[in-house]
């Protein structure tokens, strides 16, 4: 038997993405938006209201970047989407979050989060969501395995659980992809 809830905002796992940009005075700024993902191979879309920050900085430096939230950074990354930065000009220093400049777009990587996505703005769509080209991806060497690529148990990447609000880690491998499935056919 199942059970019915209806309409509601859940999708399993939201990932815990950390948008950062800069304003127009070069000020870092990050907030936290669960409700993003990839839009195409290259591209990804977030969605954000016209009010935030974050989004009228994506507006004025056309740049942003996308990093994961990990299980060693939970409260900052929850500090991050419970604060605006429209009202909390020290939203990354309370965080502890620092900032260094993108070497390929106009946006901050934060350093303390390890794997980050930088990103040129492609577009607005009509619904308001931001759609960006992926043009690097850059992670910090402590979560690379010993082949030099992204290691998700070293990564610890969190999601959010909409119904109880909960942030829970990955990295349990239960299957290989394009693989397990083939012994079906």
């Amino acid at each position: 038997m199942r059970k019915n809830f209806g309409v509601k905002s859940w999708f399993y796992p939201l990932p815990v993405l950390i948008i950062g940009t800069y304003d127009e005075h070069g000020n870092a700024d990050a907030m936290n938006a669960a409700w993003g993902g990839l839009y195409d191979s290259d591209l990804v879309e977030i969605c954000l209201s016209a009010g935030h920050k974050t989004t009228k900085n994506i507006k004025v430096k056309k740049a942003f970047t996308v990093a994961f939230g990990t299980a060693d950074t939970v409260a900052a990354c929850d500090y991050v989407g419970l604060v605006s930065g429209n009202t909390e000009s020290e939203k990354m220093q309370k965080a502890g979050f620092t900032a260094e400049k993108s070497k390929f777009v106009d946006a901050p990587v934060i350093k303390e989060l390890p794997l980050a996505l930088e990103c040129k703005l492609e577009k607005i769509t009509e619904d308001g969501n931001v759609i960006g080209k992926i043009v690097n991806i850059t992670a910090d060497e402590k979560i690379l395995d010993e082949n030099g690529e992204i290691c998700v148990e070293k990564l610890r990447p969190i999601a959010f659980e909409p119904v109880k609000n909960g942030y829970y880690v990955l990295g349990e491998k239960v299957g290989t992809a394009f693989s397990d499935g083939k012994k079906l056919k």
